[in-house]
This record gives structure tokens, C-alpha cells and sequence, in this order.
């Protein structure tokens, strides 16, 4: 998590007090913090491409990284700060990765959105499992069907489409809406008619 941290502000960046504009402005978002979806934290919209998270990450924790902060009188204020900018590293943490983005944009628009703000250890474990179950469901969901798929695969690994079609079709007759299956057999139907032709135009010669 560390390397996702930008380089501090320098000394002089740090400047004098804040202003009261400043101070009003971080005591408001410091304030609404666990209210706060990752992407309304960051300042993007639902659809941001990973460059526009990026940039909005170095944008928002270069503003409130916490040595911009270190003269504040207030200890409370300074660990909001503090806070704040763990939200903001967390943020990106979670929206660069593909997975991760797509299960937490399904997680904020359901109707638990309050107790899915911040993506937790069960958060993870939840993202592996759907990962998994999509990789098995790409496969297969059926014992039978993955089985005859998957020797499909070797008889195609090993010159032999038209047992690959035999097979793909019986996979098929377990899942017949099975797309992955479907574009198998007709890869392998494509490759039977060409070595059919490659044969008989040697039996012509």
C-alpha cells in the first residue's frame, strides 16, 4: 500500500494556516467521511477509466496528504486528516482493480450500500468467490459437462476435432445454453471439415 503513495508535499508547499475557506472545506469531508462512496471521495464519476482514477488519486492526496497538515493546533482535526488520506489511498487501492471496481459499483448501487462503503476483508473474500464462480460457470456448471469439455480440449491439443465434436456435443446435451461449449464445437466442426478436405484431396492426387 505503501508504493501507492505519492511523494509528500515539500515544506514550502505546506504553507501558512489554512485559510477558513480551507478549514471549513476539510472539516466537511472529514465530517461526511463514512458517508462517502470511493468514487464521490476521489471526486469521479461511476464510469472512470483507471487513468482518471490515477490521476484523481495523486489530484486528491497530494491536497490532503498529512504534512500539508502538521501545523494544525487540533489533535482531532489532525487525525481526521490522517483518516481522510487513508480513505483516499484505500479508494484507488480498491478502483484500479478491475474486480474489485466492478463488485463495489454493484455493492454501492444495492440496496445495503450504507454498510458497503468501505471495502472490507469480507469484501475480498466475497470478490474471490464471485471470480471463481464466474471462472467454473465460463467452463461449465455441470460435473458432466465440464468433464466432456475438457476432453474435448485434449482431443483438439491433440489432432482429433471430430472426437472434440463428439464430445463438445454431448457437453452440450448437459448445458445447452453453455456459449463457451457452443463456440468450441463449431471451432472443432471447422477444423473436422478442413482435414475431411485436406484428406481427400490427397486420395485425388
Amino acid at each position: 500500500m505503501a508504493a501507492l503513495t505519492p511523494p509528500p508535499p515539500s515544506a514550502a508547499a505546506a504553507g501558512p494556516a489554512l485559510s477558513l475557506e480551507q478549514l471549513t472545506e476539510l472539516e466537511t469531508r472529514c465530517a461526511k467521511l463514512d458517508q462517502t462512496d470511493y468514487f464521490e471521495l476521489l471526486a469521479l464519476d461511476r464510469s472512470a477509466v483507471p487513468s482518471d482514477i490515477k490521476k484523481a488519486f495523486y489530484r486528491e492526496s497530494r491536497v490532503y496528504h498529512p504534512d500539508r497538515f502538521f501545523h494544525l493546533e487540533s489533535k482531532a482535526l489532525k487525525e481526521q486528516v490522517h483518516e481522510l488520506y487513508k480513505r483516499i489511498t484505500e479508494a484507488y487501492y480498491v478502483l484500479r482493480d478491475d474486480t474489485k471496481r466492478k463488485k463495489y459499483l454493484v455493492d454501492i448501487a444495492g440496496p445495503d450500500r450504507a454498510q458497503k462503503l468501505r471495502f472490507t476483508d469480507a469484501s475480498e473474500a466475497e470478490t474471490k468467490a464471485a471470480v471463481k464462480k464466474e471462472q467454473e460457470e465460463q467452463i461449465g456448471t455441470h460435473p458432466k459437462g465440464r468433464q466432456f469439455y475438457a476432453q474435448a480440449q485434449k482431443d483438439l491439443d491433440a489432432g482429433n476435432p471430430s472426437a472434440a465434436e463428439r464430445n463438445l456435443k454431448m457437453a452440450l446435451t448437459y448445458e445447452p445454453s453453455n456459449a463457451r461449449y457452443k463456440e468450441a464445437l463449431a471451432e472443432a466442426q471447422k477444423q473436422t471439415a478442413e482435414k475431411s478436405k485436406g484428406d481427400s484431396s490427397f486420395k485425388i492426387r
